[in-house]
């Protein structure tokens, strides 16, 4: 890998530029940036000791990667700019929700064009990404692969229409855990515990769940296995899932990803 320049410098991009550098996976001195607010690009280079292109199309002509990381709504515009300047040689990668290789393409039909999709929790290195190939060589997908496990775990998807289950799935699935413990919270406060206390352990217990759960699949061991270690027959826990159950939240939860993922096949791209 060469040089690597992001087009957008939001929060998604100074994470991943904070991730491969603290990884080694690029020196500060082969990342560049470009943003429109001067002072998010200025930031990025002080912090990190990145270089700050002039303009989008400078800094098109100087990496051999490119990320676009710009809102879906303002992608169509900085295509229009840089396909000029974009040609074979150039490795062009999209973290823009909605966005299709096949739109890519239309502006830079010559170019390699990998779509990925991350999720917040990459803001602090725990990010689950997944990663869709068009036309891009296996060598150049396994770069994207070390450049986004920078920032948590990566995964390949060999159809484009998965992205929208991935969004579906780990895209959105940060909310549906913070709704969760939000809910967790409140019944906390309601039976009787100060908000402060119920918060640390719902956030705490939430850690604890998603660490355990993390050791345990190394072990070919799941969820599945783990909840049935937790319930003890006529138990509380048990009092609990049947709550649940009765409430069908398994389908409730089969539904809510089924709605995202449809409204991500619905997004214009």
């Amino acid at each position: 890998m060469s040089k690597i320049g992001f087009i957008g410098a939001g929060n998604m991009a100074g994470a991943l530029v904070k991730g491969i550098i603290s990884s080694k996976v690029f020196p500060a001195g082969d990342v560049l940036v470009y943003d429109i607010v001067q002072k998010r690009q200025d930031e990025l280079e002080k912090q990190f000791g990145v270089k700050a292109a002039e303009s989008s199309t400078g800094l098109v002509e100087s990496a051999d990667i490119v990320v676009l990381s710009v809102k879906p709504q303002n992608f169509t515009e900085v295509l229009e700019c840089i396909k000029g300047y974009v040609g074979k040689e150039k490795l062009v990668i999209s973290i823009a929700a909605g966005i299709t290789t096949s739109k890519i393409a239309k502006f830079l039909p010559e170019a390699s064009i990998i779509r990925v999709m991350p999720n917040t929790p990459a803001l602090v290195s725990e990010g689950a990404t997944a990663i869709y190939s068009r036309n891009a060589e296996k060598n150049a997908v396994d770069n994207v692969v070390k450049i986004f496990a920078a920032v948590g775990k990566a995964v390949v998807v060999e159809k484009e229409e998965l992205i929208d289950a991935v969004t579906a799935v780990s895209g959105s699935g940060p909310a549906y855990f913070f709704l969760l413990m939000e809910e967790m919270i409140k019944a906390g406060v309601k039976l009787g515990l100060s908000e402060d206390v119920a918060r640390e352990l719902v956030l705490q217990t939430a850690k604890g769940a998603a660490i355990l759960a993390g050791k345990a699949d190394e072990n070919k061991e799941g969820p599945a296995e783990l909840r049935k270690k937790v319930t003890s027959p006529g138990g509380t826990t048990e009092a609990a899932l049947e709550v649940f159950a009765e409430g069908q939240f398994n389908e409730l939860v089969s539904n809510a990803l089924k709605a995202a993922c449809d409204r991500s096949k619905e997004l214009p791209g």
